[in-house]
């Protein structure tokens, strides 16, 4: 018989350096979860990750046991990463951040494409070129 599923849990966590500190911590606490296992099975999975920020989607069940699977970056640090930036333009749209090339927004969109409700490339690239102008990040 499957488990009864109580809740999701969504949180956004450094990879291989979760804390039981918040965010997490209190997530899994109101749920009556084993905080620090979590935290160890996170870590050892996201290990070769590290650096990098990673949404997580925790499957609470209803006898306290959970499963967790990890996502890609959001696309928006990916951007960043690509091009060494510290944060998108303040005004987006009158400030420009920096120039993403169109080689570096398909190769986001190869990265994030499991993720995305889409599984068709061009769709992605035009996904990513969105997040882009959202922060002043031209693309070219």
């Amino acid at each position: 018989m499957a488990k009864k599923i109580k809740t999701f849990i969504k949180l956004t966590i450094p990879a291989g350096a979760a804390t039981a500190a918040p965010p997490v911590g209190p997530a899994l606490g109101q749920h009556g979860l084993p905080i620090m296992d979590f935290v160890k099975a996170f870590n050892e999975k996201t290990k070769d990750k590290t650096g990098n920020l990673l949404p997580v989607v925790i499957t609470v069940y209803e006898d306290r046991t959970f499963t967790f699977i990890t996502k890609q970056p959001p696309i928006a640090e990916m951007i960043k990463k690509a091009l060494n930036l510290e944060k998108g333009a303040g005004k987006a749209g009158h400030e420009t951040a920096g120039t993403l090339t169109k080689s570096q927004a398909e190769e986001i969109a190869k990265n994030k494409l499991e993720d995305l409700n889409t599984n068709k490339v061009e769709a992605a690239v035009n996904i990513v070129a969105g997040v882009a102008r959202s922060m002043g990040v031209k693309v070219s």
